[in-house]
């Protein structure tokens, strides 16, 4: 059974912001799916069970932005 969670992401600004967070949220354990937009400031991430928020929030961080779950 997959897990969806929703966060917002402040900073993002372009595709390549988009790209940045995709690919760091993509190498956390158990995520299967990332869909992450600038434009409107959410990401959306899927998981294979529950999804581990401070790895999420980690892996935004990593990627030089700031997220918070919804």
């Amino acid at each position: 059974m997959s897990t969806t969670t929703t966060y917002t992401v402040t900073g993002m600004t372009c595709g390549h912001c988009e790209s940045s967070v995709r690919t760091e949220v993509s190498q956390v354990p158990g995520v299967t799916e990332v869909d992450v937009s600038a434009k409107t400031g959410t990401l959306t991430v899927t998981a294979e069970n529950s999804i581990n928020d401070a790895g999420v929030i980690a892996a935004v961080d990593e990627a030089g932005y700031t997220a918070a779950r919804d």
